[in-house]
Protein backbone atom coordinates (compact mmCIF):
# COMPACT_ATOMS: atom_id res chain seq x y z
CA UNK A 1 0.00 0.00 0.00
CA UNK A 2 1.46 3.00 -1.06
CA UNK A 3 -0.38 5.42 0.68
CA UNK A 4 -1.86 4.86 3.97
CA UNK A 5 -5.79 5.17 4.26
CA UNK A 6 -7.17 8.60 6.20
CA UNK A 7 -9.18 7.51 9.27
CA UNK A 8 -11.28 8.62 11.57
CA UNK A 9 -12.46 7.99 15.07
CA UNK A 10 -16.50 8.85 16.03
CA UNK A 11 -16.41 8.73 20.19
CA UNK A 12 -12.51 9.54 20.09
CA UNK A 13 -12.76 10.52 23.53
CA UNK A 14 -14.64 7.48 25.28
CA UNK A 15 -12.61 3.97 26.38
CA UNK A 16 -13.00 2.37 22.98
CA UNK A 17 -12.42 5.67 20.87
CA UNK A 18 -8.73 5.88 23.29
CA UNK A 19 -8.37 2.10 22.14
CA UNK A 20 -8.69 2.70 18.44
CA UNK A 21 -6.27 5.54 19.12
CA UNK A 22 -3.79 3.47 20.88
CA UNK A 23 -4.08 0.44 18.38
CA UNK A 24 -3.53 2.68 15.20
CA UNK A 25 -0.52 4.55 16.56
CA UNK A 26 2.03 4.13 13.77
CA UNK A 27 -0.02 1.40 11.75
CA UNK A 28 1.47 0.70 8.33
CA UNK A 29 -2.03 1.37 6.18
CA UNK A 30 -4.12 3.33 8.55
CA UNK A 31 -3.46 7.08 9.79
CA UNK A 32 -5.42 8.41 12.51
CA UNK A 33 -6.38 12.10 10.64
CA UNK A 34 -9.72 12.55 12.49
CA UNK A 35 -11.43 12.62 15.90
CA UNK A 36 -14.93 13.35 16.08
CA UNK A 37 -16.58 13.48 19.71
CA UNK A 38 -19.49 14.75 21.05
CA UNK A 39 -20.10 18.85 21.19
CA UNK A 40 -18.66 18.70 24.63
CA UNK A 41 -15.46 18.56 23.35
CA UNK A 42 -15.58 19.42 19.59
CA UNK A 43 -13.35 22.72 18.72
CA UNK A 44 -10.54 21.59 22.01
CA UNK A 45 -7.83 19.76 21.08
CA UNK A 46 -7.62 15.83 21.74
CA UNK A 47 -5.07 16.25 24.73
CA UNK A 48 -7.31 18.80 26.33
CA UNK A 49 -10.73 16.97 25.60
CA UNK A 50 -9.44 13.59 27.19
CA UNK A 51 -7.47 15.29 30.49
CA UNK A 52 -6.95 13.49 33.15
CA UNK A 53 -9.15 11.01 31.38
CA UNK A 54 -6.49 8.83 29.33
CA UNK A 55 -7.30 5.53 30.50
CA UNK A 56 -4.93 3.67 28.17
CA UNK A 57 -1.62 1.97 29.55
CA UNK A 58 0.29 3.24 27.25
CA UNK A 59 1.17 7.13 26.70
CA UNK A 60 -1.25 9.30 24.43
CA UNK A 61 0.45 9.33 20.87
CA UNK A 62 1.85 12.75 20.12
CA UNK A 63 0.26 12.61 16.46
CA UNK A 64 -3.27 13.21 18.03
CA UNK A 65 -2.50 15.08 20.84
CA UNK A 66 -2.85 18.29 18.80
CA UNK A 67 -5.84 17.05 16.12
CA UNK A 68 -8.79 19.41 16.50
CA UNK A 69 -11.82 17.14 17.89
CA UNK A 70 -15.13 17.52 15.74
CA UNK A 71 -18.92 17.37 16.67
CA UNK A 72 -19.69 13.70 15.66
CA UNK A 73 -23.03 15.16 14.25
CA UNK A 74 -22.18 16.87 11.61
CA UNK A 75 -21.78 13.82 9.64
CA UNK A 76 -20.79 15.55 6.15
CA UNK A 77 -17.88 17.85 7.41
CA UNK A 78 -15.91 14.96 9.02
CA UNK A 79 -16.89 12.36 6.08
CA UNK A 80 -15.27 14.71 3.99
CA UNK A 81 -11.58 14.32 5.36
CA UNK A 82 -11.28 10.45 5.64
CA UNK A 83 -11.37 7.28 3.82
CA UNK A 84 -13.62 5.56 6.15
CA UNK A 85 -14.37 5.56 9.98
CA UNK A 86 -14.13 3.53 13.22
CA UNK A 87 -17.31 3.83 15.53
CA UNK A 88 -17.26 3.88 19.44
CA UNK A 89 -19.87 6.22 19.98
CA UNK A 90 -21.85 6.06 22.94
CA UNK A 91 -25.43 6.90 22.28
CA UNK A 92 -28.86 4.94 22.50
CA UNK A 93 -29.19 1.94 19.77
CA UNK A 94 -31.28 4.04 17.88
CA UNK A 95 -29.27 6.81 18.07
CA UNK A 96 -26.32 4.92 16.63
CA UNK A 97 -28.15 3.16 13.56
CA UNK A 98 -28.92 6.58 12.47
CA UNK A 99 -25.65 7.78 12.84
CA UNK A 100 -23.72 4.93 11.34
CA UNK A 101 -25.96 4.86 8.18
CA UNK A 102 -25.68 8.77 7.87
CA UNK A 103 -22.10 8.38 7.61
CA UNK A 104 -22.23 5.42 5.58
CA UNK A 105 -24.39 7.38 3.09
CA UNK A 106 -22.27 9.86 2.51
CA UNK A 107 -20.27 6.81 1.05
CA UNK A 108 -17.89 6.21 3.97
CA UNK A 109 -17.82 3.06 5.03
CA UNK A 110 -18.19 2.34 8.56
CA UNK A 111 -16.61 -0.14 10.80
CA UNK A 112 -18.30 -0.71 14.22
CA UNK A 113 -17.54 -1.77 17.60
CA UNK A 114 -21.12 -1.14 18.98
CA UNK A 115 -23.48 -3.53 18.96
CA UNK A 116 -26.60 -1.52 18.04
CA UNK A 117 -26.48 -3.09 14.05
CA UNK A 118 -24.95 -6.60 15.43
CA UNK A 119 -29.38 -7.75 14.50
CA UNK A 120 -29.18 -5.84 11.58
CA UNK A 121 -29.84 -8.80 8.69
CA UNK A 122 -27.56 -6.93 5.50
CA UNK A 123 -24.96 -5.90 8.26
CA UNK A 124 -21.99 -8.17 8.40
CA UNK A 125 -20.48 -9.54 11.96
CA UNK A 126 -17.40 -11.14 11.13
CA UNK A 127 -14.24 -12.42 12.67
CA UNK A 128 -12.39 -12.12 9.12
CA UNK A 129 -10.61 -15.82 9.77
CA UNK A 130 -13.81 -17.51 10.06
CA UNK A 131 -16.75 -16.31 8.19
CA UNK A 132 -15.09 -13.62 5.42
CA UNK A 133 -18.14 -14.65 3.09
CA UNK A 134 -20.37 -12.40 5.27
CA UNK A 135 -18.85 -9.74 3.96
CA UNK A 136 -21.41 -10.64 0.77
CA UNK A 137 -24.32 -9.14 2.46
CA UNK A 138 -22.78 -5.67 2.28
CA UNK A 139 -23.83 -5.61 -1.18
CA UNK A 140 -27.46 -5.83 -0.32
CA UNK A 141 -27.03 -3.06 2.19
CA UNK A 142 -25.48 -0.85 -0.71
CA UNK A 143 -28.57 -1.05 -2.22
CA UNK A 144 -30.57 -0.18 0.60
CA UNK A 145 -28.99 2.51 1.98
CA UNK A 146 -28.43 3.48 -1.98
CA UNK A 147 -24.63 3.87 -1.49
CA UNK A 148 -21.39 3.25 -4.20
CA UNK A 149 -19.14 2.68 -1.36
CA UNK A 150 -20.91 3.36 1.87
CA UNK A 151 -21.24 0.35 4.14
CA UNK A 152 -21.53 -0.68 7.75
CA UNK A 153 -19.28 -3.53 8.80
CA UNK A 154 -19.57 -4.43 13.07
CA UNK A 155 -17.47 -6.65 15.00
CA UNK A 156 -18.88 -9.38 17.65
CA UNK A 157 -18.62 -9.07 21.28
CA UNK A 158 -15.59 -10.03 23.03
CA UNK A 159 -17.18 -13.12 24.67
CA UNK A 160 -17.79 -14.82 20.95
CA UNK A 161 -14.55 -13.47 19.94
CA UNK A 162 -12.83 -15.46 22.31
CA UNK A 163 -14.30 -18.64 21.89
CA UNK A 164 -15.55 -18.80 18.72
CA UNK A 165 -12.13 -19.18 17.13
CA UNK A 166 -11.47 -22.58 19.39
CA UNK A 167 -14.68 -23.79 18.20
CA UNK A 168 -13.99 -23.48 14.47
CA UNK A 169 -10.67 -25.35 15.39
CA UNK A 170 -12.46 -27.88 16.62
CA UNK A 171 -15.14 -28.28 14.17
CA UNK A 172 -13.96 -31.16 12.22
CA UNK A 173 -13.97 -33.54 15.82
CA UNK A 174 -17.81 -32.25 15.72
CA UNK A 175 -18.21 -31.21 19.45
CA UNK A 176 -21.39 -31.78 20.58
CA UNK A 177 -21.09 -29.88 23.88
CA UNK A 178 -19.21 -27.09 25.02
CA UNK A 179 -19.42 -25.78 28.63
CA UNK A 180 -18.31 -21.72 27.79
CA UNK A 181 -17.87 -19.46 31.36
CA UNK A 182 -16.79 -15.66 30.15
CA UNK A 183 -16.23 -12.59 32.93
CA UNK A 184 -17.86 -9.62 32.22
CA UNK A 185 -16.35 -5.75 33.07
CA UNK A 186 -18.31 -3.69 35.33
CA UNK A 187 -18.14 -0.79 33.47
CA UNK A 188 -17.21 -1.08 29.55
CA UNK A 189 -16.45 2.49 29.97
CA UNK A 190 -13.10 2.08 31.65
CA UNK A 191 -14.81 3.01 35.20
CA UNK A 192 -13.74 2.38 38.44
CA UNK A 193 -15.26 2.42 41.92
CA UNK A 194 -13.78 6.27 42.47
CA UNK A 195 -14.82 7.27 39.35
CA UNK A 196 -18.32 5.96 39.21
CA UNK A 197 -20.11 6.12 42.57
CA UNK A 198 -23.07 5.52 40.48
CA UNK A 199 -22.80 2.56 40.07
CA UNK A 200 -23.83 2.13 43.97
CA UNK A 201 -26.77 4.07 43.42
CA UNK A 202 -27.98 1.55 40.07
CA UNK A 203 -27.85 -1.01 42.49
CA UNK A 204 -29.54 0.44 44.94
CA UNK A 205 -32.30 1.47 42.74
CA UNK A 206 -32.83 -2.34 40.97
CA UNK A 207 -32.58 -3.86 44.12
CA UNK A 208 -35.13 -0.93 45.66
CA UNK A 209 -33.45 -0.34 48.31
CA UNK A 210 -31.43 2.53 49.91
CA UNK A 211 -27.73 3.56 48.60
CA UNK A 212 -25.94 3.99 52.05
CA UNK A 213 -27.40 -0.11 52.35
CA UNK A 214 -25.44 -0.95 49.25
CA UNK A 215 -21.47 -1.87 50.07
CA UNK A 216 -18.80 -2.69 46.30
CA UNK A 217 -16.25 -4.06 47.27
CA UNK A 218 -13.34 -5.95 45.05
CA UNK A 219 -10.82 -8.92 45.58
CA UNK A 220 -7.94 -10.36 43.93
CA UNK A 221 -8.65 -13.85 45.26
CA UNK A 222 -5.66 -14.12 47.14
CA UNK A 223 -3.62 -15.63 43.97
CA UNK A 224 -6.38 -17.95 42.98
CA UNK A 225 -7.37 -17.95 38.83
CA UNK A 226 -7.42 -15.09 36.55
CA UNK A 227 -8.18 -12.39 39.11
CA UNK A 228 -5.42 -13.60 41.33
CA UNK A 229 -2.36 -13.08 38.60
CA UNK A 230 -3.80 -9.31 37.96
CA UNK A 231 -5.07 -10.11 34.73
CA UNK A 232 -9.05 -9.39 36.05
CA UNK A 233 -10.62 -7.88 38.86
CA UNK A 234 -13.57 -9.72 40.58
CA UNK A 235 -16.55 -7.03 41.71
CA UNK A 236 -19.05 -8.35 44.32
CA UNK A 237 -22.35 -6.12 45.94
CA UNK A 238 -23.55 -6.71 49.09
CA UNK A 239 -27.21 -4.98 49.70
CA UNK A 240 -28.92 -5.16 53.13
CA UNK A 241 -32.59 -5.18 52.15
CA UNK A 242 -34.02 -5.38 55.29
CA UNK A 243 -32.85 -3.68 58.28
CA UNK A 244 -31.77 -6.22 61.44
CA UNK A 245 -33.57 -5.23 64.38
Amino acid sequence: MSEKLRVGILGATGMVGQRFIALLENHPWFEVVTLAASGRSAGLPYEKAVEGRWKMDTPMPEAVKNITVMNVNEVEKVAETVDFVFSAVDMSKDEIKAIEEAYAKTETPVVSNNSAHRWTPDVPMVIPEINPQHFEVIEHQKKRLGTKHGFIAVKPNCSIQSYVPALDAWKEFEPYECVITTYQAISGAGKDFKSWPEMVENIARTLHTEASRVNVKATTEEGLGFTGDGSGMAAHAVALIETVK
